[in-house]
C-alpha cells in the first residue's frame, strides 16, 4: 500500500459513503444494438487464431498469444485509427466490459499484455514514450461499435496527463470519494500498483470496490494510465458510467490521443 498524505486519510473516513452512492442502480435505456458488432470478433476468430496455427503467422494481428490456451489468450492488432493505437483482444468471444467473466477470480488478465503493447505504439512514433505518456481504454456498451472487448492503447491526451500528475497525491489506494474532471467528464481514480505487470484485475476493482453491480456494468467505462508516484512506477485507473441523457456515452477513449501530442 503507497504512502500518502493526510488526503488519503480523508478518503478512508468517507468510504462508506463512497460505496452507497456507487452502488445505486442506474437508469439508463436498453443499450445500442451493434449492426456490425462481430467485425473484430471475426478478425480474430477467423483470420489471426487460424493462421498463427497453421503458419506461425499471426497476420492480419501483429501478436497472437494461445500458449497458456485459448481461453486466456490474446492477440495485438493495429488499429486503422490513429498512427499509433494498437487494439488488445481475447481468443474466445467476450462481449465487452459487462461480461461476467472479467470479474472472476482467477479472469485472464489483458492489462498487463495492453500494456506490453505501448512499445508497439511508441515505435509508430519512432519516439520513446513515457509511462505517463500511455494510456488504456475500455467504453461502455453505449461508447463502443463492436461487441468483442477491446483495449485501446494509445497516447494520452496531454491535458488529462497533465491534471493526474498535478493532483497525484489526492489519487490513493480506494477509489475517490468525488470524481475528477477530465475532458468535461468526471471519473472516480484508484491507485494500481505494478511495473511491466498490472497486479490488480481492473474490472474486479470496479466491479467489487466500486459496488457496481452486475447489470449495471455495461454502462460503465474505465482508463489506465502509466504513473510515478514518489519514484514508484505504478498506474491510474479512471472509472466513470455512460448517461446517454446528457449524451455521454461512456467512452474513456476520449483520454486518449490518437495524434501523440503533434
Amino acid at each position: 500500500m503507497r504512502g500518502r498524505s493526510i488526503s488519503l486519510t480523508v478518503l478512508g473516513m468517507t468510504l462508506g459513503f463512497l460505496s452507497s452512492c456507487a452502488a445505486a442502480p442506474l437508469h439508463l435505456p436498453p443499450p445500442p444494438v451493434h449492426a456490425d458488432g462481430q467485425v473484430l470478433w471475426h478478425i480474430v476468430n477467423d483470420s489471426c487464431v487460424p493462421s498463427q496455427l497453421r503458419s506461425g503467422d499471426p497476420s492480419p494481428c501483429t501478436s497472437v498469444s494461445i500458449t497458456a490456451g485459448r481461453d486466456r489468450g490474446y492477440v495485438v492488432l493495429k488499429d486503422r485509427v490513429g498512427t499509433g493505437q494498437y487494439l488488445v483482444m481475447p481468443t474466445i468471444l467476450v462481449s465487452g466490459i459487462e461480461d461476467p467473466l472479467l470479474t472472476r477470480p482467477g479472469a485472464p488478465d489483458y492489462f498487463t499484455p495492453a500494456w506490453g503493447a505501448r512499445r508497439l505504439v511508441a515505435a509508430r512514433f519512432g519516439r520513446a514514450l513515457a509511462r505517463e505518456d500511455i494510456g488504456i481504454a475500455v467504453n461502455s456498451r453505449y461508447g463502443r461499435s463492436q461487441d468483442l472487448l477491446h483495449l485501446h492503447v494509445d497516447c494520452l491526451r496531454r491535458d488529462v496527463r497533465d491534471a493526474l500528475r498535478r493532483d497525484m497525491t489526492d489519487i490513493g489506494t480506494i477509489w475517490s470519494r468525488r470524481p475528477m474532471a477530465l475532458a468535461a467528464h468526471r471519473y472516480y481514480v484508484i491507485w494500481v500498483d505494478g511495473d511491466e505487470t498490472v497486479e490488480a484485475n481492473p474490472f474486479a476493482l470496479l466491479a467489487k470496490r466500486l459496488h457496481v453491480r452486475p447489470a449495471d456494468m455495461g454502462a460503465w467505462t474505465i482508463l489506465l494510465s502509466g504513473a510515478h508516484f514518489s519514484g514508484k512506477p505504478g498506474f491510474i485507473l479512471l472509472a466513470a458510467h455512460a448517461d446517454p441523457a446528457t449524451s455521454d456515452n461512456g467512452s474513456a477513449e476520449i483520454l486518449l490521443d490518437h495524434d501523440c501530442m503533434r
